[in-house]
């Protein structure tokens, strides 16, 4: 239970963020990110996410002081937000509203991954693994089952109305639910099965990786439906796993919520481990095995930490494809010459820029970069420096990235 000693602490966090939430500077970089997502050449929206909070908690700002589960998770969110918005705060949107998520629980698919795990920071959540085929035949595969999921209305109740006692005459609270679909099997089946057979296996035994495939959609299609019977869909898309999800195209509201049709969703796509495959294998094995799920959302985003210069061809068939991920490995030139006028460009810089001291000459060529691309093919295109697994604890790497960043585009824009 939420004490009152914790009940005025997050009053006092969440004044603080409802204050920084009010400013006009929110509504103008929402509007400039819904018209980048409709293809609109515009200054891009620049994001810092998956930041290691571990390593930046300077003046103990981050440090939770609420021992309530409930408290916790509602003092962590609004201490990084403010944050972030402090000290890089590049073109963060702060929603004017609480959102408490829907409570569900999933059976799962009735195999576990089995790994080994070695540290080498033990406050970083970034570890190596060493993953344990548990998918090795036919046999395995038939232990994969689709997943009993069960929502739990009276815990959403609960938590409703705590959210809404304790922030009270600060701000609006929301009960939301899924807001995109997340499609990753072979990010799941790399964990299960370890990439160097994943790799082997795609040459070697194509009919049996078929099957497995096969068996994973099979099982996300049912996940879906699920989701819908159980009303747990919402669509009102803010964060796109770390690029920008508004959009004219989808409605909705922090406050409706949307309308928990798929064709008012974002269906999100990837399959990182085959950066390794030719491009006619990615397509063989993963987009075309997703081309029904993704009929039946409204728009599609492809693609993560995964080059993807030679598979824009194969994308392009993707149905309401409007997003792609263009990562640090992949040739910025090359894919905003074939993305054109027509898709929006979700440019990753390289995180390791800040892994130890931030070279702002390098920060700043590597944007220019990709200005200069996207300008001269007419390809709008947000900016996320992301998956930093580590800033050498060092926060001013981070302030010096977002600088300098924001200034080359003050330059340009």
């Amino acid at each position: 239970m939420v004490s009152q000693e914790e009940k005025n602490i997050l009053r006092e966090l969440a004044k603080k963020y409802a204050y920084e939430a009010s400013k006009d500077v929110n509504n103008e970089r929402r509007e400039r990110a819904r018209r980048i997502n409709e293809c609109k050449e515009d200054r891009p929206i620049v994001w810092i996410e998956e930041i290691p909070w571990n390593q930046i908690n300077v003046n103990n700002e981050l440090t939770l002081l609420c021992k309530d589960p409930f408290a916790r998770e509602m003092e962590d969110f609004f201490r990084k937000q403010l944050f972030r918005w402090k000290y890089f705060q590049a073109d963060s949107i702060l929603e004017p509203v609480y959102t408490v998520n829907k409570s569900f629980s999933s059976s799962g698919y009735g195999v576990e991954v089995e790994e080994n795990i070695r540290k080498i920071d033990k406050t970083n959540n970034i570890v190596s693994h060493e993953y344990i085929d548990v998918l090795k035949n036919e046999e395995d595969i038939e232990k994969l089952k689709a997943p009993v999921i069960i929502r739990d209305e009276r815990a959403d109740e609960r938590n409703l109305e705590t959210a809404q006692d304790i922030l009270n005459g600060i701000m609006n609270v929301h009960l939301s639910g899924i807001s995109y679909i997340y499609h990753a099997p072979w990010d799941l089946i790399a964990r299960l099965r370890g990439a160097d057979n994943i790799l082997l296996d795609l040459a070697l035994r194509p009919e049996f990786m078929h099957a497995l495939i096969k068996k994973f959609t099979e099982i996300q299609t049912f996940e879906i439906d699920e989701y819908i019977r159980l009303g747990l869909l919402d669509g009102y898309c803010t964060n796109l796993h770390c690029t920008p999800g508004y959009t004219k195209t989808l409605p909705g509201s922090p406050e409706s919520g949307g309308t928990g049709n798929t064709k008012d969703m974002w269906f999100r796509q990837m399959a990182q481990l085959f950066s390794s495959v030719s491009p006619a294998m990615y397509n063989e094995f993963d987009i075309e095995y997703a081309k029904e799920l993704q009929s039946r959302f409204g728009l599609v985003y492809f693609g993560c930490c995964e080059p993807l210069d030679n598979v824009i061809p194969y994308l392009k068939r993707i149905p309401n494809l409007r997003k792609v991920g263009v990562s640090p490995w992949a040739d910025v030139n090359s894919c905003a010459e074939q993305l054109g006028k027509d898709y929006v460009m979700a440019r990753k810089p390289n995180p390791s820029l800040v892994a130890e001291k931030t070279d702002k000459d390098v920060v700043r060529k590597e944007l220019a970069d990709t200005i200069n691309a996207c300008r001269a093919n007419h390809c709008a295109f947000d900016y996320v420096l992301k998956d930093i697994s580590s800033c050498g604890y060092n926060l001013q790497n981070l302030i010096d990235w977002n600088d300098t960043v924001m200034n080359t585009l003050d330059e340009y824009y």
